[in-house]
């Protein structure tokens, strides 16, 4: 998520607390300002982002700007490309799923399809597997996860397919986020 605000421009590591925390982003992955700190230092480190520059407002401390680097944007497509269609790793997938607007629209159709045909597949094993198990005798106290389980990836896939036919049309806004008075006014707001 780091690397991925990068994309929009150069900050300094606050501004993108509060601009995580503006876009509720937080609830998706804990954001600490030591964590921060510590994310961008080893981001750092990984020649994924690099210093800038550092400005002093008012009486305010010091504040080191960052800038993503080549390797570093590639780091941010490649880790969505590979995220977006796995089933098993449910936080990377809404992390991913959050970043996905930094590919194109053909090609996160692609991958969001492959993650809908892997989840008609997983509930139909649920489905399947539930019946099979009643029918041999199984008491249905035994397979309430096995129900649950089931009905959540049901309902992620209906949620996907509604999804795909919306990110399809091309009224749906996609890609780069658009300088518009509301973006600007936000970014302004979390440089305070």
């Amino acid at each position: 998520m780091v690397l991925a605000l990068l994309r929009e421009d150069d900050m300094h590591p606050y501004e993108m607390i509060r601009l995580l925390r503006q876009r509720h982003d937080d609830r998706i992955v804990p954001i600490t300002n030591g964590t921060m700190y510590h994310t961008v230092a080893r981001l750092e480190r990984q020649e994924l982002l690099a210093e800038v520059g550092i400005d002093r407002d008012g009486n305010r401390p010091e504040r080191t700007t960052y800038a993503l680097t080549d390797a570093g944007r590639d780091a941010v497509t490649e880790w969505v490309r590979r995220e977006l269609p796995v089933l098993d790793r449910p936080t990377e997938f809404r992390v991913a799923l959050s970043e996905a607007h930094n590919l194109s629209r053909a090609e996160t159709i692609a991958l969001l399809r492959t993650r809908l045909a892997a989840l008609a597949e997983a509930r139909d094993v649920h489905v399947r597997g539930r019946a099979q198990a009643l029918d041999g005798g199984t008491f249905e106290q035994y397979l309430i996860e096995v129900e649950r389980q089931g009905a959540l990836l049901a309902a992620e896939h209906d949620w996907l397919a509604g999804f795909l036919e919306r990110l399809a049309h091309p009224d749906f806004v996609w890609g780069a986020h658009a300088q518009t008075d509301r973006y600007l006014a936000q970014r302004e707001a979390a440089r305070q």
